[in-house]
């Protein structure tokens, strides 16, 4: 079956089935073709929250399932691969956050959405990539923060917010640790006009020579409202897809094609055709940890919601 008529097959289903299909900007080219909404993982389950549908297909990694079943607990959540994981989140569990709490009880812990639902419940707020620097800003009864999972972001956080400690836990994402300085400054030799602009999951030293660090919704905005007209992109592979879709006249050079995430790319066309035929595979966070997790994403999206 050509890519073509299966995308209109999936549409077709979805809309008898009451479907809406989420997608993640890292997911493949065609995958992104069949998207109802294509966005970074908080957009996608607050578009899930929104949705009158009562089926979610949610193309991404497994904390972004979990998130959308968090915060929309009467819909049916589905990732078409239920092997679909992040390593990241895979590095920390409820008790290893439960054990930083014991160690230093006046700290507030303030978590990744790149993170289980488990993880999310032992934590006091939630964090993005575009909100981090906010939510550590907001805190402001407490000078020590429990920063979880991933130290490269918690490591930039910290360097915008020098006036409170940060405890890091060693987490990390390997695709975004697999972009080096020294590949944006050989692209950069390439093309001396590109404007840089990095994932603040990157490391310091990425983000050192970066003109801007940002979440990839951050990314999309930036590309369309800069003048630039090429750009070196330090996040994961996919995300160049909808930025050349979304911006023809501009260009988008990768700042390592090593950036590929190995667990975004296991979602295809077919799995997500199997997905609504059959309703595989479903993520329910059953209570107490979605009440408590949902918890920690509220005071989070009420912070957002004071702009």
């Amino acid at each position: 079956m050509d890519i073509t008529r299966l995308i209109n097959e999936i549409r077709e289903i979805a809309q008898r089935k009451k479907a809406v299909i989420l997608v993640h900007n890292y997911q493949l080219p065609e995958v992104q073709e069949v998207a109802d909404f294509v966005g970074d993982s908080l957009e996608l389950s607050i578009k899930a929250s929104e949705t009158p549908a009562e089926i979610i297909i949610f193309c991404g990694v497994h904390f972004m399932a979990e998130t959308a079943s968090i915060i929309s607990p009467q819909k049916t959540v589905l990732i078409p691969d239920y092997e679909a994981g992040c390593p990241m989140a895979s590095m920390i569990n409820e008790e290893n956050v439960k054990e930083l709490r014991r160690q230093y009880p006046r700290a507030k812990v303030v978590c990744y959405v790149n993170s289980t639902a488990a993880v999310k419940a032992e934590s006091y707020i939630c964090c993005t990539s575009a909100n981090a620097i906010k939510v550590v800003n907001s805190l402001k009864d407490t000078k020590e923060i429990i920063f979880i999972p991933d130290k490269y972001l918690g490591s930039y956080v910290q360097s915008k917010v020098p006036d409170k400690k940060f405890i890091l836990w060693e987490g990390y994402c390997p695709t975004h640790a697999r972009i080096l300085k020294t590949d944006i400054l050989k692209l950069k030799e390439q093309h001396p006009s590109a404007k840089v602009m990095v994932h603040s999951e990157c490391t310091l030293e990425v983000i050192g020579v970066a003109d801007a660090v940002l979440s990839t919704s951050g990314m999309t905005k930036f590309a369309r409202e800069t003048d630039a007209r090429e750009f070196i992109v330090g996040t994961e592979i996919g995300m160049l897809y909808r930025l050349q879709k979304e911006n023809p006249d501009k260009k988008f050079y990768p700042a390592s094609n090593k950036a590929l995430c190995p667990n975004m790319k296991l979602t295809t066309l077919e799995k997500v055709f199997w997905s609504l035929q059959d309703l595989v595979y479903p993520v329910k966070v059953e209570e107490p940890v979605r009440s408590k997790a949902k918890l920690a994403i509220e005071r989070m999206i009420a912070l957002s919601k004071q702009d």
